[in-house]
């Protein structure tokens, strides 16, 4: 039986805001930011108007890959704080009316995780087989590697039993084989212990990897024929534990693939995905001011159910990857957005934030926050973003991204009162330095990006034509602009994006309108008429942005 009150599919018109509590706010004092602190700043989070937090990793860790190599899945990393201050932050989160979300890590743990140092000691142990192993000697997998400035290899010897263990990001991660119904078993109370503290979802790191079978042992994988009815299993236990939780999945694969992730029609497995596909075309179609290549890749979404949603993202924690695009296609986006070698990482992506790629252009950053919002799915932000930091290129690789969050313009950005050797990352410099980019300032500021930012997610959240209706592009005569109408029940929103320098008149014909309809601004306040058979014209600045509501006369809609 289909869900059809939306209160249950919250997810589908939500405003997700993923931050690193360790880099978010230190309220202690010793230069790591913890739970307490972030703690003082939901209040900024929900005056935003986030509906969901994601929290990265905030469990114990060997620190080898930024708390994504796990010591222990039950446990909260002593220096953010401890259990009872994250039931503290997920309370106060709800009582501002957000959900919490954290990353699920489960494709593999830590090195130094109890379960891997007893596997490791011999063969006989009963946490062996929690782990994927080989006997012989692996041919070369250099091509395999996820870091290849890193590693080398996806398997790495271990020495007490003569083996070699597969591990497809460092070497001091080593997969899980999730062909053991013990460790499905194990990963199915990790899920439920989360979500009786009260979390309302996971986003699951690395989801393809989570599944695949290559390397494990033939007679396990028997009995583990179907990887994508364990993940239907996984979707059904949090219905069971938490009927409105969430899986947002990592898959980073092209849209046909990523349809069997959600469980085709059925829609039973992921309960959302990001759309790398459409992201990675938003940057192509920025860097050659033409839309094209991002129509073709949201006309070219697979179908999917109405119990599912797509996830929308102008820059994530990772680098900024455009491995889905062509050789030729990245060294456009290359040369326009991060022509320096140290902008790149690993020939597929970026380590910048979108201000310093547009040169600090406010025009052009507010448009794509515009388009981005405006496109079918839902808005997730990263930390930092509502208001325009930029990267620090002094850290290395995905690290550039994940700088001290910047509150004010005093020491640290307001992040921390320690010294800052003490800080887990250095704070951003230069023209996006807390000097010049602070929320205390922009809070102060009516014409500041924090406040289009809050601007944009009230009319976001108050138009679920974008969340759940259906999305169509208009016919226009000029490359550089996109326009899409997006309909639901009986709403209609139009939205207008202009990829140029040049000021653009827009000429478009709306089907079942005449006179008797108007088109009213949602940003701005302007009321522009329609002429009897449908047709108007509608101006764009260089680098323009504009949602228009069609209002009929008799509508009782609250602009």
């Amino acid at each position: 039986m289909r869900i059809t009150d939306t209160s249950d599919l919250w997810w589908k018109t939500a405003v997700v805001y993923c931050l690193d509590v360790e880099t978010y706010m230190d309220w202690n004092g010793d230069g790591i930011g913890d739970f307490a602190g972030l703690a003082q700043r939901i209040d900024h989070l929900a005056d935003l108007g986030v509906t969901c937090l994601w929290l990265m990793p905030f469990y114990p860790t060997a620190e080898r890959d930024d708390g994504y190599d796990i010591t222990d899945f039950y446990g909260v990393d002593p220096r953010l704080g401890t259990h009872g201050d994250l039931v503290e932050v997920i309370r106060i989160a709800n009582d501002r009316g957000m959900r919490v979300i954290a990353d699920l890590v489960v494709n593999h743990t830590s090195i130094r995780h109890p379960w891997f140092q007893q596997a490791r000691r011999s063969k006989e142990s009963p946490f062996h087989d929690f782990y994927v192993w080989r006997d012989d000697e692996p041919p070369d997998t250099s091509d395999q590697v996820v870091f290849p400035d890193q590693e080398d290899s996806i398997w790495t010897l271990n020495e007490p039993t003569g083996e070699w263990y597969l591990h497809k990001f460092y070497k001091e991660q080593p997969d899980l084989n999730v062909a053991n119904p013990r460790v499905r078993d194990e990963i199915a109370k990790v899920i439920g212990f989360w979500l009786q503290l009260g979390l309302d979802g996971f986003r699951v790191d690395a989801v393809p990897f989570l599944l695949e079978t290559a390397g494990i042992d033939e007679q396990e994988v028997e009995h583990f024929q179907d990887p994508h009815q364990y993940l239907r299993a996984l979707r059904a236990l949090i219905a069971r534990r938490a009927e409105a939780a969430v899986l947002l999945g990592e898959v980073n694969l092209p849209h046909e693939e990523q349809q069997q992730f959600f469980g085709g029609v059925d829609g039973d497995e992921l309960t959302m995905q990001f759309d790398f596909i459409a992201m990675q075309a938003m940057y192509l179609s920025l860097a050659r001011g033409d839309v094209a290549p991002l129509v073709d890749a949201l006309t070219s979404r697979p179908q999917v159910s109405p119990d599912n949603q797509w996830g929308m993202f102008v820059r994530n924690h990772d680098e900024l990857t455009l491995d889905k695009l062509g050789e030729e296609e990245r060294q456009e986006v290359f040369a326009a957005f991060g022509p320096e070698e140290r902008m790149q990482v690993y020939g597929r992506g970026l380590t910048r934030r979108l201000p310093p790629m547009l040169d600090g252009d406010p025009r052009r950053v507010r448009m794509v926050y515009s388009l981005m919002f405006s496109l079918p799915g839902t808005p997730v932000l990263f930390y930092g973003e509502e208001i325009g930091m930029g990267e620090n290129l002094a850290a290395e690789g995905r690290l550039a991204v994940r700088t001290p969050m910047q509150w004010t313009s005093g020491r640290n950005g307001g992040f921390s009162t320690a010294r800052p050797s003490k800080l887990p990352g250095p704070v951003v410099e230069g023209g996006f330095s807390p000097e010049f980019v602070n929320v205390a300032d922009q809070r102060r500021d009516p014409d500041s990006l924090l406040s289009f930012i809050r601007l944009l997610i009230r009319r976001y959240r108050e138009s679920p034509e974008l969340g759940w209706g259906t999305y169509e592009v208009l016919g226009q005569p000029h490359p550089e602009v996109l326009a899409s109408l997006s309909t639901w029940d009986d709403g209609t929103l139009i939205a207008l994006h202009n990829l140029g320098a040049e000021p653009r008149t827009v000429p478009l014909t709306l089907g079942g309108c005449d006179s008797t309809h108007r088109l009213e601004d949602l940003l701005v306040t302007q009321t522009t008429e329609i002429a009897d058979d449908g047709s108007v014209e509608l101006t764009l600045d260089g680098y323009g942005h504009r949602w228009l509501r069609v209002v009929a006369q008799d509508s009782r809609r609250l602009l």
